[in-house]
């Protein structure tokens, strides 16, 4: 079969490998859609990683997949049926033709509507596990630092469930113009507007009750927590940085605050794809819908584009999917 993989920095090569066999319990899916997501940039397209970790893994980076079964050696999953795959940390990813995975991580999809639009339930899924951490938002003012896909689908999320205030932040204009159009009430450019004022004057000088940082930036977790109410809820999404750069905050400023701190990552539980599960489920019944999020669709030979177009925020890109076989 046909796969690509990262090869050295931001550098992707095509190989032809054999076709992964399909082991009991396991099923076969025929990749038809991946998508780009921001884990992948920080993690490994720009990632500092040692000369001996290239080449990367067969498929890799790539998690966000999706397409149909063409083999099941398992009663939970039937061929024919169309499905989100999770990958296996480290194993394989999605920049391939077939690829093989466990019940628990093959995900069923309707029978409708693009591929490429229900396989951005998988990253907006991961969302929907964070966001149970504000609890009940109806009256609550609800800030989103970040308007990439994750941010965006935080945004989408809170305004669903009836948060007062949405404010999108980003330094990206576009991205902004997005947020407006899932549901923010509010949008601020840090780059053209004080962050601190405008929030001021947005809240009445109370602050938010509920931060999030969906930023991917280090300084992020410090901006959060000068925004956020006395006694408010700080929800930390983004992995931050390279590997091994510290984030820094204000003590003193945490302290005075007396906020609570949330960590929240789906893949380090015991349940990795509940969430994405319900996502699906809540998108077929028109509840929200991540399709609109995508803002490209690419072909498998574009994968090299693909990637830089997302790591360089170019041609107001928010979410590339790339259409494989």
């Amino acid at each position: 079969m046909r796969a690509a993989r990262l090869v050295a920095p931001q550098t992707f090569e095509f190989v032809d490998v054999p076709e992964p066999e399909t082991e009991e319990g396991f099923a076969k899916i025929k990749i038809e859609s991946v998508s780009v997501c921001g884990s992948d940039i920080h993690g490994s397209y720009h990632a500092p990683l040692p000369e001996e970790a290239y080449p990367l893994p067969v498929g890799m980076p790539c998690h966000e997949i999706a397409g149909t079964v063409v083999e099941s050696r398992m009663p939970e999953v039937k061929e024919g049926q169309r499905a989100i795959v999770i990958p296996s940390r480290g194993v394989s990813g999605g920049l391939a033709e077939y690829i093989t995975q466990e019940a628990i991580r093959v995900i069923p999809v309707p029978d409708y509507g693009p591929i490429d639009d229900w396989v951005m339930c998988q990253h907006t899924g991961t969302v929907l596990y964070s966001a149970k951490h504000w609890g009940n938002p109806a009256g609550k003012k609800i800030a989103v630092f970040g308007q990439g896909g994750i941010g965006l689908s935080f945004t989408m999320i809170a305004e669903a469930q009836g948060a007062e205030q949405v404010i999108g932040i980003d330094r990206l204009d576009y991205r902004l113009k997005k947020a407006l159009e899932l549901g923010a009430t509010h949008t601020i450019n840090p780059e053209s507007e004080n962050l601190y004022e405008v929030i001021d004057e947005i809240t009445r000088g109370e602050g938010v009750d509920v931060v999030v940082d969906a930023s991917g930036d280090s300084v992020g977790f410090e901006t959060c927590i000068k925004i956020v109410k006395r006694w408010g809820t700080f929800i930390s999404f983004s992995l931050t940085g390279p590997i091994k750069e510290r984030t820094t905050f204000v003590h003193a400023d945490w302290m005075r605050k007396a906020c609570k701190i949330i960590p929240t990552q789906i893949a380090a539980t015991d349940q990795p794809t509940k969430e994405i599960r319900e996502m699906v489920a809540l998108k077929d019944r028109g509840w929200v819908d991540p399709g609109k999020l995508r803002s490209h669709s690419l072909d498998f030979d574009d994968v090299q584009k693909a990637y830089d177009m997302y790591a360089n925020h170019t041609d107001e890109v928010i979410k590339v999917c790339m259409k494989v076989g």
